[in-house]
């Protein structure tokens, strides 16, 4: 069976059912949780969970490791790690160890997505000197002759094996992380720019509303008639509800802008074009035209066999150049469907403006949307990082606040579905993935989609939970039909993987 085959079986796996299993929304039922594993799992499972509930263990994780690495050896150490921790959150390291379980999660009704990570949670000293010393990222800044590496593009082979036809992405990964810094500094001066010609609060450009004629306006009664004005205005983009980028992000996925050349914008006391960004050498735009071409060939691979690309959130300074890049990806690719996704992180106080916007864009310029929703992953290191540069905190103050946003955010994308079914038009014009680990999200969830009108029949709705972290959520979900997705690691850095999924173990034990 071709992969375009099976994904359209599995997509359609729900509709082609008379009715579904209502679930248990207590999610209190072991036996529908713990089904797929076998007793020295489950007994793994226990002792991993209660390790993690122990907060001196938890709080000196890292020393503990270093300290058992030396004592037992890199061999034994990792002997260790793989019989309990790595057993019991990954996947497997190769493909041939993957096969089998994912298709024995699969039997269960939960899906897989191929997670490749080779993020590092850096302390703020080793974050700052990574950054400016033009680190270079997993792939390298050239672009090889063949494949791109095969953990980020499998063939079709692979992927009809696996059975799923979602892979998850890092844009760090891709290309060179002081890029991505120097066009989110770009992207909040942007926000900066507008915000002195409008107010606000350093929203997206497209959720100010402002016109090309009220632009020409500003000008003209700043700086009088200039040149470089309009043919700077030439290329802002916008349509009869207002400019959309100030940008042409367009040409920057298509491979053919230059950076040092696009990001200039009139100084408003003299007219003058002015540069947004930081000297860019001919090499570095090589390797920032090297990340978007591998993105390009990572979204055209998923596009020609039915699957789909989810790229992730990372820190708040590289997150704005992020979600940027991606939803222009979406705007190139999503045409017919989601072929791309976003990440949203909604521990962010700006989260819920960003998805607004995003959805507008997608409407105005008429493709399709594909939102991940997290809670976040970084919030020490930001608060960190925010308290020591002398910014304010992007951080909601409280889980609760937190949980709030993540809440309006999905009620946001369940209300925007149903007007798309009320018009009569393809109510997956906007797919999102609920990533949660929460109970009460999942229930509020499932019972807003079940109070907008929206079905698990209309396939638009995802739920994700890591591998090991949620089994009493994920197989529930999985045996009801609810599109259930666990999401695993195919190779990882065992240490910092480990580490960030023990702080909500500890809440939840």
């Amino acid at each position: 069976m071709s992969f375009r085959k099976l994904w359209g079986t599995i997509s359609n796996k729900i509709s082609t059912k008379k009715s579904s299993p209502r679930i248990d929304l207590t999610f209190n039922d072991p036996e529908a949780s713990f089904r797929s594993k076998t007793t020295p799992e489950v007994l793994r499972a226990y002792i991993v969970y209660k390790l993690c509930s122990y907060e001196k263990l938890v709080d000196h994780n890292m020393k503990l490791m270093k300290i058992s690495e030396k004592i037992l050896g890199k061999f034994l150490f990792s002997k260790l790690m793989k019989a309990t921790f790595f057993g019991h959150f990954v996947g497997g390291e190769d493909l041939k160890q993957l096969m089998p379980f994912v298709m024995r999660l699969q039997s269960f009704g939960v899906k897989s997505i191929l997670d490749y990570s080779v993020e590092e949670d850096l302390s703020e000293e080793q974050a700052e000197k990574i950054v400016k010393e033009s680190s270079v990222s997993e792939m390298g800044d050239e672009i090889a002759d063949g494949s791109l590496k095969q953990y980020h593009v499998m063939e079709n082979s692979h992927m009809d094996r696996l059975g799923t036809g979602i892979t998850a992405i890092k844009l760090t990964a891709l290309g060179r992380p002081q890029l991505l810094l120097q066009i989110s500094e770009v992207i909040m001066k942007a926000r900066e720019y507008i915000d002195s010609m409008a107010g606000g609060n350093h929203k997206n450009v497209l959720l100010h509303h402002k016109t090309i004629e009220e632009m020409e306006r500003y000008y003209k009664d700043k700086v009088g008639e200039q040149q470089d004005v309009k043919e700077f205005l030439k290329q802002v983009t916008s349509d009869k509800e207002g400019i959309i980028n100030l940008f042409p992000w367009s040409g920057i996925v298509d491979e053919n802008f230059q950076l040092s050349e696009t990001f200039r914008i009139p100084d408003p006391k003299t007219g003058r074009m002015r540069k947004f960004i930081s000297q860019i050498t001919p090499k570095e735009e090589s390797m920032f035209r090297n990340m978007i071409h591998r993105v390009n060939t990572i979204a055209q691979k998923a596009k020609e066999v039915g699957g789909c690309v989810m790229v992730d959130a990372e820190q708040t300074y590289f997150q704005p150049a992020i979600s940027r890049i991606t939803v222009e990806m979406m705007r190139k690719h999503n045409k017919e469907k989601v072929v791309v996704m976003n990440t949203y992180q909604n521990y962010l106080q700006s989260a819920f403006d960003e998805v607004k916007a995003d959805l507008e864009q997608a409407k105005r310029q008429n493709f399709y949307f594909g939102a991940k929703i997290v809670r976040g992953a970084y919030m020490e290191q930001e608060r960190a990082r925010a308290k020591e540069l002398g910014y304010p905190d992007p951080i909601n103050p409280t889980y609760e606040a937190t949980s709030e946003m993540y809440h309006k955010t999905l009620i946001e994308c369940l209300t925007r579905i149903r007007d798309l079914k009320k018009q009569k038009m393809d109510p997956k014009r906007i797919t999102i993935m609920v990533a949660s680990h929460n109970e009460d999200t999942i229930r509020l969830a499932i019972n807003k989609m079940d109070e907008i009108g929206v079905s698990p029949e209309d396939n638009v709705i995802l739920f994700g939970q890591l591998l090991g972290m949620c089994d009493f959520i994920t197989f529930p979900l999985g045996a009801a039909d609810m599109m259930s997705t666990s999401i695993y690691h195919m190779v990882l850095l065992q240490k910092c993987f480990l580490i960030c999924r023990e702080e909500p173990l500890r809440i939840r034990v």
